[in-house]
C-alpha cells in the first residue's frame, strides 16, 4: 500500500461495501499460514479493488476478512514481557517502541481479504507501519522468552 494511514478501519469500510456491491458474501475468518496461498501483490493503494474483481472473475461464492485491532491487553502483555527480558540498550528501545503503541489501541492495524480458488487461497493483506513494528517486538519477545540458559555453562 502506498499510503501509510495510522488505522485501517476506514479502508475495511470501504471494502465491506465494495465487496458488497460486487455481490459477495463476507465471511470473517483469517486465513492461516498453513494453508496453500497465494498473496496478491500490488502497489496500488486501490489494488485491493483489484482483488475483489479477481474474486468475482473466479466465481468465489464469498470473501474471507480478517481485521486486527490493537487491545490495550496486548500492549501490556507485550511491555510485560520485554520487561522480563531487557538486558541491552537495544532492548531497552524496543520497550520505548512498546510503551509507544499504547496510542494505537482501538485501531485498526492489519486487514486481511481471501478467496479460495482451485483448492488454493488467494490473499490480499494490508498493515500499517505500527502494526508491523507491534508484530516485530512480539516474535522478539516470544524469541526471548525462549532462551533456555544451561546451568552447566556458567
Amino acid at each position: 500500500m502506498l499510503m501509510h494511514p495510522e488505522n485501517l478501519h476506514s479502508l475495511k469500510d470501504d471494502m465491506v461495501a465494495f465487496i458488497a456491491g460486487h455481490g459477495l458474501r463476507r465471511m470473517p475468518a483469517y486465513v492461516t499460514e498453513e494453508v496453500p496461498t497465494v498473496l496478491f501483490e500490488e502497489d496500488n493503494p486501490d489494488g485491493w479493488k483489484d482483488f475483489v474483481e479477481h474474486a468475482k472473475a473466479a466465481n468465489a461464492a464469498f470473501v474471507t476478512m480478517s481485521e486486527v485491532v490493537l487491545e490495550k491487553a496486548d500492549v501490556a502483555i507485550l511491555i510485560e514481557q520485554l520487561r522480563d527480558h531487557t538486558f541491552s540498550d537495544e532492548e531497552e528501545l524496543d520497550l520505548d517502541d512498546a510503551e509507544a503503541l499504547i496510542k494505537h489501541v482501538g485501531k485498526t492495524g492489519y486487514l486481511q481479504l481471501g478467496f479460495a480458488h482451485q483448492g488454493i487461497m488467494f490473499l490480499f493483506e494490508t498493515s500499517t507501519d505500527w502494526y508491523d513494528r507491534f508484530q516485530d517486538l512480539m516474535e522478539a519477545a516470544t524469541d526471548l522468552g525462549g532462551v533456555v540458559l544451561d546451568e552447566r555453562d556458567e
